[in-house]
C-alpha cells in the first residue's frame, strides 16, 4: 500500500494559513480519501484533526524558450488536502530535519 501523504505544501500562501488559522497543506495519493487523509495526518503529526477538504490540481502544459529552442512538457496533475487543526495544536515541518 502507498503512502496517503506524500509530502507538505511549503508555500508563502500554506505558511500564512499555518501560522494564523491552524491550517495545513499536503500533497496526498490520488485515490485517498478525507477520512484516511484524517487518520494519516492524526497519526503521522499526533493531532486533533477538525476538518480536510481536498482539491484536484490540474495538469499544466510547460514551453520553456532556451538557446537550443523550444522545450515542452508537462507538469502532472496532482490532489492535494488543507487540513484544519484543533486550536492550540501545531505540526511542526522542520522538526525532522
Amino acid at each position: 500500500m502507498e503512502s496517503i501523504l506524500i509530502r507538505p505544501v511549503i508555500t508563502e500562501k500554506a505558511s500564512a494559513d499555518s501560522e494564523r488559522m491552524n491550517r495545513y497543506t499536503f500533497v496526498v495519493a490520488r485515490k485517498s480519501n478525507k477520512v484516511e487523509i484524517k487518520k494519516a495526518v492524526e497519526a503521522a503529526y499526533n493531532v486533533n484533526v477538525e476538518s480536510v477538504r481536498t482539491l484536484i490540481v490540474p495538469a499544466k502544459k510547460v514551453v520553456r524558450f532556451t538557446k537550443a529552442g523550444t522545450l515542452s512538457g508537462n507538469k502532472p496533475a496532482y490532489k492535494k488536502a488543507i487540513v484544519d487543526v484543533r486550536g492550540g495544536e501545531s505540526i511542526d515541518f522542520y522538526a525532522n530535519l
